[in-house]
């Protein structure tokens, strides 16, 4: 592990990880579904990687070490809030059901209904409905561009399973476009 002076981590952090700030907080969106809390683990990435900076190998794939991070982060985030029981503000609860807005029909997952209004690509959809680990292989591959190798080592899991991971969460993500397809007549 290299140690560094403050001055020479402030010009690392800003020429090797910075430039990666846009991809970051795509991949955690895809992720979490939500803006703030995209915001939120890409803050905790970016702190965890200035704090941890010693340990990046300067001249490495930083954007591959910093996937990593935010990729643990989202699921050590996701533990934790499994734990948890729920939490809900009965107020809140208490007066929207008693407007006049509300709709019988509503699902009660409203970030399915959040992304369906904002987004209204199909493909996008498609690969939200995906488990995270089949979400999170495609973004890495076919979004990001990582090599097999990269992904191995942000997932910590052998190449053999990133190839067969990839290969299922395609063809999941076939299966679910094949409709829409066939609408676009292809």
């Amino acid at each position: 592990m290299t140690e560094y002076s403050v001055k020479q981590k402030n010009e690392m952090f800003n020429a090797e990880f910075f430039p990666h700030l846009n991809a970051m907080y795509n991949f955690a969106y895809r992720l979490t579904f939500n803006q703030d809390d995209a915001n939120d683990l890409v803050q905790d990435t970016y702190l965890k990687s200035y704090r941890f900076i010693n340990s990046f190998k300067r001249g490495t794939n930083a954007k591959a070490w910093l996937f990593r991070i935010l990729k643990n982060s989202f699921i050590n985030d996701f533990r934790k809030k499994a734990k948890q029981p729920a939490k809900v503000d009965y107020s809140e609860v208490e007066s929207y059901y008693n407007s006049e807005k509300v709709d019988a029909n509503i699902t009660t997952d409203l970030r399915v209904e959040t992304v369906r209004h904002m987004m209204g690509d199909e493909i996008t959809n498609a690969m939200n409905t995906l488990a995270v680990d089949f979400r999170t292989i495609i973004i890495l591959c076919d979004l990001e561009g990582f090599t097999y190798d990269e992904m191995s080592k942000i997932l910590d899991i052998p190449i053999g399973t990133v190839r067969s991971r990839l290969h299922r969460a395609r063809n999941l993500l076939k299966e679910k476009l094949q409709k829409y397809a066939s609408s676009m007549g292809y």
